[in-house]
């Protein structure tokens, strides 16, 4: 990242990248700003596994520093004394089938499964960290996922709306530029 920051230079398969990093997978990269607080400060990803871990990881984390819309750039100064990087990686996403819409609450575990909600044209995605950081129920997680689709808050309800879970295995610095740690939701 600091490589991008510095030159716009993208290394994308660096050759010792082992085995296990070259299979497809999903994946996100989330940037917290250490101070104030720990505050988000970008996060973008892919839900799918379309690319090789490694190359998606280092997609998504230039662009989770320089293009989520939410929030400016970050420079190389405020990424290397700042910014703690979280990797999210990605089981593939499953489409939950069920003829009430009422029960999906009781096929989501909070703390397991992440959700993608799509309706028309619209989709929202939330990690499976998001829930257990905000204290939600999975109806509070479905209500809020529908929200980031830009859709009303009760479409998961609504015949035809998809909703897909899929699971994380997250690893997290502990501070910029520092180790790294498999993180445990609900632990902080």
């Amino acid at each position: 990242m600091n490589k991008y920051l510095e030159t716009n230079e993208v290394i994308i398969a660096p050759e010792e990248t082992p085995n296990k990093l070259r299979v497809k997978s999903g994946v996100f990269v989330t940037l917290n700003a250490v101070k104030p607080g720990h505050v988000l400060r970008g996060c973008i990803g892919f839900p799918y596994p379309e690319e090789a871990l490694a190359a998606a990881t280092i997609k998504a984390a230039i662009y989770a520093a320089t293009e989520d819309p939410r929030f400016p750039p970050i420079s190389k100064d405020e990424f290397g004394s700042n910014i703690v990087v979280e990797v999210t990686v990605l089981t593939p996403p499953h489409l939950i089938e069920t003829r009430d819409q009422k029960a999906l609450p009781e096929l989501i575990e909070v703390g397991r499964h992440g959700l993608i909600v799509e309706r028309g044209g619209n989709s929202g995605l939330l990690l499976p960290q998001v829930a257990t950081e905000w204290s939600w129920d999975a109806s509070d997680f479905l209500t809020n996922c529908c929200l980031k689709a830009g859709l009303p808050p009760d479409s998961w309800l609504v015949d035809g709306t998809k909703v897909s879970v899929f699971e994380g295995e997250i690893f997290e610095e502990v501070e910029p530029a520092g180790k790294i740690r498999r993180k445990v939701i609900g632990e902080s």
